[in-house]
């Protein structure tokens, strides 16, 4: 059986990757497609106080067991079950429990990160690269760190300036050149989403040809 189709879609905090992804599981179906988030390989900060945490720098590869997510990868490359960590934003934290997942026929690798990191660039069969302008992707950061992880307004524009965005010109943005597509305007810019998922279902199917 050929191994897991694996894609790999970068791009800075609040470019888009989020819809790109969930226009290609709607193109693919859920029951074909596994999302492994870099995110939820932040390491545990539960060793230092909450203050430390608030201000320590979690756009720096260092603040991702990536170690972690490359051994996942290679199970699920073998159909493997793993168990993937979940991570508590609020408290900057791993939790407890993990989630028990199966591989699937396309498994997307989605984070700032993952085109930065040669080890998650070798599994991946197509590599994606989300841009979006720069105030846009602070703007929708913003209202989703405010709205789903728990952070007040001031918090996440000192985070923005102190870390983020030195991190995307320093990291994020270099690992573009390694992108085979890039798509602009994120997951609004329809042309470019539907051309990649075209390209993913004729390789799929080419692939099925071949067993």
């Amino acid at each position: 059986m050929d191994k897991p189709f694996m894609i790999g879609i970068a791009g800075g905090s609040g470019s888009g990757k989020t819809t790109v992804v969930r226009e290609i599981i709607r193109a693919i179906g859920d029951q074909h497609v596994l999302v492994l988030m870099h995110d939820s390989y932040y390491r545990d900060r539960s060793d230092i106080p909450l203050e430390e945490r608030r201000r320590a720098n979690y756009d720096h590869p260092e603040a991702l067991e990536t170690s972690l997510m490359v051994e996942h990868l290679a199970r699920l490359q073998q159909w493997q079950a793993v168990d993937l960590p979940l991570y508590d934003f609020a408290t900057y934290t791993r939790r407890p429990e993990s989630l028990h997942v199966q591989p699937r026929q396309v498994i997307i690798i989605e984070g700032i990160l993952v085109l930065a990191d040669e080890r998650l660039r070798s599994f991946m069969d197509i590599k994606v690269f989300v841009e979006a302008d720069p105030d846009v992707r602070l703007i929708r950061r913003l209202q989703r760190d405010v709205r789903e992880r728990g952070r007040s307004v001031d918090s996440v524009v000192d985070q923005y300036l102190r870390t983020v965005r030195p991190m995307h010109l320093e990291f994020v943005e270099p690992s573009k050149r390694y992108a085979d597509i890039i798509i602009p305007v994120g997951g609004y810019n329809t042309v470019g989403v539907d051309m990649l998922v075209t390209k993913i279902k004729a390789s799929l199917e080419a692939r099925g040809q071949q067993r």
